[in-house]
């Protein structure tokens, strides 16, 4: 399993267009056969802080998520809507074991 963390910031103002358009992306990607978990969470004290948690089945499943068609629409969609570009931090799994998945 890959675990990728995206910190995402959003502008105060597309702070309710964001949870829009990523539901939908969180969603569609839920489908994927290659994400075992895709969650997206927003930070209680500071609601313009947002977090992806995205499983990953293989190191070869994030370069497919991006290929696809609602992955592409989302990044053209909040691009704007970010303070500052999105960080990744990639994990790998240590527990549950990957069949826990």
């Amino acid at each position: 399993m890959l675990i990728v963390h995206v910190h995402i910031q959003v502008k105060p103002q597309f702070i309710e267009d964001f949870i829009t358009e990523t539901k939908e992306n969180a969603q569609k990607s839920r489908n994927e056969p290659g994400i075992a978990r895709f969650d997206f969470i927003q930070q209680i004290d500071e609601p313009t802080m947002f977090l992806l948690v995205e499983v990953y089945r293989t190191s070869d499943d994030p370069k497919k998520h991006k290929q696809t068609e609602h992955y592409a629409k989302w990044r053209d969609k909040v691009e704007n809507m970010m303070e500052k570009p999105r960080k990744s931090i990639k994990y790998s799994n240590i527990t549950p074991n990957d069949e826990g998945w």
